[in-house]
């Protein structure tokens, strides 16, 4: 569901920041290094360091808003 608008920000922000997609059934360890207990959650980082999780189905522009804050 959420996707589709994580490649559209992906675009939007080409060169900006980049966008990595985790399937947490494949990956447990690192879901569980992070505190992933919902899906779809998106973490935002900057310099490697965990800033923002936003989780739930959420509306493009709630993601925007966040990214913006560390872009």
């Amino acid at each position: 569901m959420i996707h589709p608008i994580i490649d559209e920000i992906a675009q939007q922000y080409a060169g900006k920041m980049k966008c990595y997609k985790l399937n947490t059934d494949e990956s447990p360890s690192v879901a569980s290094q992070y505190g992933i207990r919902s899906i779809p959650t998106v973490i935002i980082f900057k310099n490697g360091e965990k800033k923002e999780a936003i989780i739930g189905a959420v509306p493009k522009s709630t993601l925007t808003t966040s990214i913006e804050k560390f872009c």
